[in-house]
């Protein structure tokens, strides 16, 4: 006898992305997404612009195009549109990866270094969209025993960025930083730290333990003087003007090492929608990756239009989807909203300027230590007997966490390869990939299929199956 679902009273279930909130639930979720990600956006166009030569308010001009651009691409991952967006709780920020072949470019330069920047990276971007479908294929290389691994070097391999913001730098324009490690520094942290914690403890709290403990850890320091409120010569509103450094400029060089960083980008953003997907509890698929993967690709190739660099998946939001417990994508598309009208008034981006890094810190042990205890939660799932999935993720958390551990470990190899082997997400993806397809996809005398069975989660094996495949069960 066959059965069939009512179409009415049987429909699937909601998609926990799609969840809708009260406005103050969605405001506050969305700004803590913004909080706790807005040191990593305007850090890379304060690195490159002072790489670059270029004077203070010709910096600003990058911090406020990087905060529109982020936010505009943040909305489009989240909302969607046709064949672009995951639809996915996914913010967007300017990306790490590419920094260190951009100071490559932009070498004191000043406006002419940056209109090479920007020329490459828009190609890079345009080349790399064309490459979309046939490099979302690749997801279907993605079982537990991989993603697991990758999760979990994502979150290992912040943790030196949260460390980073309650140390701080070790020099200051060369001299040695009298408050590098200071005991205030490492106090604030941990008094912000301990705050998150009580308040994700207390049930009305819980959800906005994030955002209060920022609001907090800043109040305390400002009463310490570890903060100052300073908002002086900042405008309210400011548009970004296209193309304010010039013309771009397309060097062959330049752009061949950028489109190398740029499909590094895409392994750490294909493992950013998974991790994501693996969090909230979600299905992600081929199509779902393609379509991130294209407005990844997109918002990269329109930031160099407003002076800024490529636009990508931010890592370090992934803890606060696991911490928080809010899975909703609409909750995050309203962050992304505040974010591009930070982007738009140089006043309000001051004033959350304010939050002093070991604040910062404090949250990102929390944030951070979350991530890679999501990836330690999926491998727990992954079947170790009668196979190689043990040495897989040894040796891709071991590849992964190389590039922190050891700054200069790779870089006696070409700087095409170093690129790609130098991010310690991307190194780890790569290995654990071909690692699995070596062991569970292409060893002999494995069944029909290997990378199923061999990195499924224990529970697909009943215990009553057990028994039978044992001799001990009833016949």
């Amino acid at each position: 006898m066959t059965t069939t679902l009512d179409p009415v009273t049987e429909a699937p279930p909601a998609r926990p992305e799609d969840e809708k909130l009260p406005l103050p639930t969605l405001l506050g979720a969305g700004l803590q997404h913004i909080l706790a990600m807005f040191g990593g956006v305007i850090a890379v166009p304060l690195i490159i612009g002072g790489a670059a030569g270029l004077e203070g308010p010709q910096i600003a001009l990058l911090v406020s195009c990087s905060l529109f651009v982020s936010g505009l691409a943040t909305v489009l991952q989240t909302v969607g549109v046709p064949w672009f967006g995951s639809q996915l709780p996914l913010v967007q920020g300017i990306s790490f990866a590419s920094v260190s072949t951009l100071l490559t470019v932009v070498a004191g330069n000043g406006a002419e270094g940056m209109r090479a920047a920007f020329g490459a990276t828009l190609v890079a971007a345009l080349v790399c969209l064309a490459i979309v479908p046939f490099f979302a294929q690749v997801v279907r290389f993605f079982p537990p025993v991989v993603t697991g691994s990758i999760i979990t070097v994502i979150g290992l391999s912040l943790m030196p960025v949260a460390a980073g913001w309650v140390t701080g730098q070790a020099t200051l324009n060369g001299a040695p930083n009298p408050n590098y490690a200071s005991g205030a520094n490492l106090a604030l942290a941990l008094v912000t730290l301990a705050v998150v914690l009580v308040l994700s403890k207390i049930r009305a709290t819980s959800r906005m333990a994030i955002l209060l403990g920022l609001l907090i850890g800043t109040v305390i320091a400002l009463f310490t003087g570890q903060a100052t409120w300073n908002l002086a010569g900042a405008a309210p509103f400011a548009l970004p003007q296209p193309f304010a450094f010039g013309t771009p400029t397309f060097a062959l060089g330049a752009i061949i090492a950028m489109t190398v960083v740029m499909v590094v980008v895409m392994v750490e953003t294909t493992a950013d929608i998974l991790a994501v997907g693996e969090v909230i509890g979600t299905h992600v698929d081929s199509r779902r990756v393609s379509d991130g993967l294209r407005a990844d690709m997109l918002s990269s190739a329109v930031a160099p239009v407003f002076n800024t660099f490529p636009a990508t998946a931010f890592a370090q939001n992934v803890g606060l989807l696991a911490l928080s417990g809010i899975r909703s994508r609409w909750a995050v598309a309203a962050g992304g909203v505040v974010l591009a009208l930070l982007g738009l008034s140089p006043m309000l981006a001051a004033v959350v300027r304010v939050i002093p890094s070991p604040v910062l810190g404090g949250v990102g042990i929390a944030l951070f230590g979350t991530v890679a205890a999501s990836g330690i939660r999926t491998l727990s799932k992954v079947n170790y007997q009668g196979n190689q999935n043990l040495l897989i993720v040894a040796v891709a958390i071991a590849f992964g966490l190389l590039p922190d551990l050891s700054p200069s470990f790779w870089h006696s190899l070409p700087e095409g390869l170093m690129v790609v082997v130098d991010s310690g997400i991307s190194a780890a993806a790569i290995v654990a990939v071909v690692l699995n397809l070596v062991f569970n996809v292409w060893a002999p005398g494995r069944p029909p299929e290997p990378s199923h069975l061999a990195a499924a989660p224990p529970r697909l094996v009943q215990e009553g199956e057990m028994e039978m495949l044992s001799g001990k069960g009833e016949h």
